[in-house]
């Protein structure tokens, strides 16, 4: 689908989810900067019902089918709802009752959960679903959400919140729900992830990867209802950071009825695949690496949004991203690209958000393989690399040179870190002092556009430039990146890490500790239980920069507030036609 126009050719198409591997997904050309959902073979690619009739559909057959989970045949297959056999209500024009929202990527699941990066989270997360609390994004302070106030008990190591009343779950093609969100959803959704003797836990791979990294089904003892809108959590220990993470938009609430009937009807991998929330948008229409289409949750409890439906567009990807948003197809334009910045502060018909951003760039070093175990060899290559080179080819401006794993905008980020010097001398001394003069090694690289990283290749072939070392390039994406890393035969990657949450420890624990490594969230493969002392000698990783959140969007586009966290509710978004014509 290439321009507005084409959205409305599917007013309502069907919806088929099929069992598939993620590395199945890759070869079929559908990976980029997408979801990563861990878990063997029982990751869920989610494929569009158009590939189920064949390459000769088109879009009018599509738009002849009514709103339903479509049945398909096999043990994974959707039941259909018996209440969508009649004919759906067409949706207007997306340009009359909603916005168009530009991000390249893939989905591979629903649920952010099950997920450490991409659309999902960024984008998806925030639409479909509430947490507990959430983050203000003007002052970074904790707030309420689904819950309405809580108690910190036993010194920081016992939690309990009491919930909002009357918080309505959307009701969608799938599933009707008979109530509204009570403890029983929250100690679910979350036990679930934490104790890994829950029927739920193991459903479509067991792995969740953010929690995982932080060790939690370690660290909480017990998830209970103390009445209908009252839940405590108990942890081993105290934790002043616990309440953070359930601010994160990896900690969504489900509804526990729907997981009670998807049981009963022996089809719970569709908890994940076919999404039911309290957010202010529910899923009405999605097609593998081209739109997923949004509509209004009429009773969202917040009040209902201002728009009927929002089309997320996930093939705005390449060069065609400036040239959309500058055409009109696109709305609004996520993470474009920092050499355009210029461009979009010109035309007047359009706007900017930058904000400072809670992410990081780094390289990653194999600290299990030799010679990269070696902290006078990662010394030697830190020393080689021009940080400020990179800042003005890569980021243009829009980025800070990172002193340490934390980004400024972090309460904890030290004031006295210091980038490491480039002193490309030293690094040769190194070098030949190790009897390493010609060393050979690899790189592993994303091919696509990050929120921390807008050009991975032009960086390190910039590093490969600089480094004095015969440095390999090898692009990798998605999947193939990951089973890669899995396989611990490279020696560096370029990577970064971005996060909901203004605690330090959002970035330590995922990206650090010895639980990340099987969570695939620590690329160094740096295990050392003392890690905080070590850190900074250790140099398991080389910090980069520092991105700042930049967001393009039309003119008459209204009600869209950028997090620093890279994520944004639509729910107040409008569209203010007068302004656009008249900028």
């Amino acid at each position: 689908m290439s321009t507005q126009s084409d959205y409305s050719l599917t007013p309502v198409a069907a919806l088929l989810l099929t069992a598939g591997t993620a590395r199945e997904a890759g070869a079929a050309g559908m990976e980029g900067n997408g979801d990563k959902v861990t878990g063997g073979g029982v990751s869920a690619a989610l494929t569009p019902n158009a590939a189920q009739r064949g390459a000769g559909a088109t879009p009018a057959d599509a738009a002849s089918e009514p709103d339903v989970v479509a049945t398909g045949t096999g043990p994974d297959a959707a039941p259909a709802n018996p209440r969508s056999n009649a004919a759906p209500t067409p949706l207007p024009p997306i340009r009359q009752s909603g916005f168009v929202y530009c991000v390249s990527g893939v989905v591979n699941t629903f649920n952010p959960q099950m997920a450490s990066s991409g659309v999902t989270v960024n984008t998806l997360s925030a639409q479909l679903y509430d947490w507990l609390l959430a983050v203000d994004p003007y002052t970074y302070r904790l707030i309420p959400e689904l819950a309405q106030r809580w108690e910190v008990l036993d010194n920081g190591a016992t939690y309990r919140f009491h919930l909002r009343k009357n918080i309505a779950f959307q009701h969608t093609a799938w599933f009707t729900p008979t109530r509204t969100l009570n403890a029983d959803d929250v100690v679910f959704s979350f036990a679930r992830m934490f104790d890994v003797h829950h029927p739920w836990h193991a459903v479509n791979g067991g792995d969740y990867p953010y929690f995982d990294s932080l060790q939690f089904p370690q660290t909480v003892q017990s998830v209970k209802r103390i009445d209908n809108d009252t839940v405590e959590f108990r942890l081993e220990s105290p934790d002043t950071s616990f309440l953070w993470h359930l601010a994160t938009h990896y900690a969504p609430v489900l509804p526990a009825e729907y997981a009670d009937r998807l049981t009963a009807s022996g089809h719970q991998e569709q908890l994940d695949r076919l999404p039911v929330g309290t957010g202010p948008f529910m899923l009405n229409e999605y097609h593998s690496g081209q739109f997923i289409r949004l509509t209004r949750h009429e009773n969202y409890w917040r009040g209902k949004p201002r728009m009927a439906q929002v089309v997320i567009d996930l093939s705005s990807g390449g060069i065609w991203r400036l040239s959309r948003l500058l055409t009109g197809e696109c709305d609004v334009l996520a993470y474009p690209a920092a050499s355009q910045l210029s461009i979009l502060r010109d035309d007047p018909r359009l706007r900017l958000t930058l904000r400072p951003g809670m992410n990081i760039a780094y390289l990653a070093f194999n600290t299990r393989k030799p010679p990269l175990n070696d902290v006078r060899l990662r010394h030697a290559i830190a020393l080689a690399i021009n940080n400020p080179r990179l800042m003005q080819s890569i980021y243009y401006g829009i980025a800070e040179t990172a002193a340490s794993l934390l980004p400024r905008a972090s309460w904890a980020y030290d004031n006295d870190a210091r980038v490491t010097e480039y002193n490309p001398a030293k690094a040769r001394a190194i070098l030949r002092e190790l009897g390493k003069p010609s060393l050979r090694l690899n790189l592993l690289v994303p091919t696509a556009s990050q929120s921390y990283n807008p050009s991975p290749l032009k960086t390190a072939e910039l590093i490969q430039a600089q480094v004095g070392i015969r440095l390999t390039i090898i692009p990798v994406e998605g999947r193939f990146q990951e089973a890669r890393l899995t396989a611990v035969n490279h020696d560096m990657t370029l990577s970064g890490w971005s996060t909901d949450s203004n605690d330090p420890d959002s970035f330590f624990r995922p990206l650090l500790s010895c639980a990340a490594i099987g969570s695939q969230t620590n690329y160094a493969r740096w295990c050392d239980p003392a890690f905080d002392a070590l850190l900074h000698r250790a140099l398991p990783v080389l910090p980069l920069a520092s991105s700042l959140r930049l967001q393009a969007y039309r003119y008459g586009i209204r009600g869209l507030v950028l997090s620093p966290f890279g994520n944004a509710s639509f729910a107040g978004v409008y569209r203010d036609e007068r302004q656009e014509q008249t900028p």
